[in-house]
């Protein structure tokens, strides 16, 4: 399905990914769920095919593509039913490394980002504590300067790819404002920094997620990502890339249930007849897919205003709160259409239904959403 902001190259990149999730996901991803983790060489393969780098700098190996072309290999990834690939993935691509890209150093690009875009690093970003989610100036995490070297105190929650990455861009106070924060690039194995446990999930099975300790963390001073005190605006700046991707998610689980659905329910004999031929159901699943193309029509068009350089902060809130809460009410409505099969585990239908309900609360709760719009009127 095509839409006005497409070009041929889109077309080819969704189905360079299509194969890409046929051959190298769908088939495996089951002992991926049992094992909590994508394999890493699955991750290099995804860099050596250029899809780790689209919006980054031909130097580094990067596709110099914009938003409109991100978007579509988003979309494209989350046609897989296995959302635990997917975030592991979007994590790396669309919420830890544009921070490097967009605050890094030539020093530190020269030294990092090569090697993001082959895959050969996997990136997280350590932002949310306990005490600290949706609410970023709440963080109490602190880097403090001794001589030539910041020493990082805190802990950091739900960190997508906790851990298995191997360079975490952390979020610490430098400062005694509410938003006097700074961004550090902090490598896996630096004395002090320690996984404190993988955190067990309802969904997403198959990614990585942990809780980070940073007990007296020494990093040399050069880790400071971007300019001290300007990490709130960095994150803010960069939360409207998440919050496309993560509406990119669930427009594309949307899109998936619903052809698994329409694919079941006409197959499936109740009482002598098809299920498709019961009106509600047939109507029901009609105006689930006219929502859903609805959303991704939004989804869209706020992509495109990225690539005009708007201030769209209130629009990919509105996406963010209603592709949330969409893709549960589709979800939750083609599983009740599968019957007794929607409940079986491992069906692709009970898997998604699992996995789209983080969707309304990761990367910013529906309610902290609204709020967002609300306060820019």
């Amino acid at each position: 399905m095509t839409t006005i902001y497409d070009n041929p190259d889109h077309e080819l990149l969704r189905d360079q990914i299509a194969k890409f999730i046929a051959r190298e996901v769908e088939p495996h991803a089951d002992k991926w769920e049992e094992a909590g983790m994508v394999p890493r060489d699955v991750l290099r393969r995804m860099g050596q095919a250029g899809l780790f780098g689209l919006m980054y700098e031909e130097a580094y190996g990067g596709a110099d593509s914009d938003a409109m072309t991100n978007l579509v290999f988003a979309e494209a990834l989350s046609q897989s039913t296995y959302a635990g690939f997917i975030i592991t993935v979007l994590v790396h691509t669309d919420m830890a490394s544009p921070h490097l890209h967009h605050a890094g150093s030539a020093a530190q690009k020269e030294k990092y980002l090569r090697r993001v875009i082959a895959g050969e690093l996997i990136t997280a970003v350590a932002i949310t504590e306990p005490g600290a989610g949706s609410d970023v100036a709440g963080i109490r995490t602190s880097a403090k300067l001794d001589g030539n070297e910041w020493v990082l105190n805190g802990t950091k929650m739900f960190i997508t790819n906790g851990v298995h990455a191997d360079l975490y861009f952390v979020a610490a106070k430098t400062g005694p404002g509410k938003r006097d924060m700074s961004m550090f690039i902090v490598e896996k194995g630096t004395p002090g920094f320690t996984v404190g446990r993988a955190l067990k999930k309802t969904g997403w099975l198959s990614s990585d997620t942990a809780e980070l300790v940073f007990d007296n963390v020494r990093i040399p001073q050069g880790n400071l990502l971007g300019e001290e005190g300007k990490g709130f605006y960095s994150v803010m700046k960069n939360f409207q890339t998440e919050r496309i991707a993560l509406g990119a998610m669930a427009v594309g689980h949307c899109q998936r249930a619903l052809q698994l659905t329409i694919d079941y329910v006409r197959q499936r004999e109740a009482f002598g007849a098809k299920l498709w031929d019961q009106q509600v159901i047939r109507q029901r699943l009609s105006m689930l897919d006219a929502k859903t193309r609805a959303a991704r029509q939004f989804m869209y068009h706020c992509a495109w205003s990225v690539t005009q350089g708007h201030d769209i902060v209130q629009e990919v809130s509105m996406l963010k709160a209603l592709t949330g809460e969409l893709v549960n009410e589709v979800v939750q409505t083609c599983q009740q259409f599968h019957g007794g099969m929607g409940y079986i585990r491992e069906t692709a239908i009970e898997r998604l239904w699992r996995d789209a309900r983080v969707l309304a609360i990761g990367g910013g709760a529906t309610e902290v959403m609204l709020e967002e719009v609300a306060k820019r009127y």
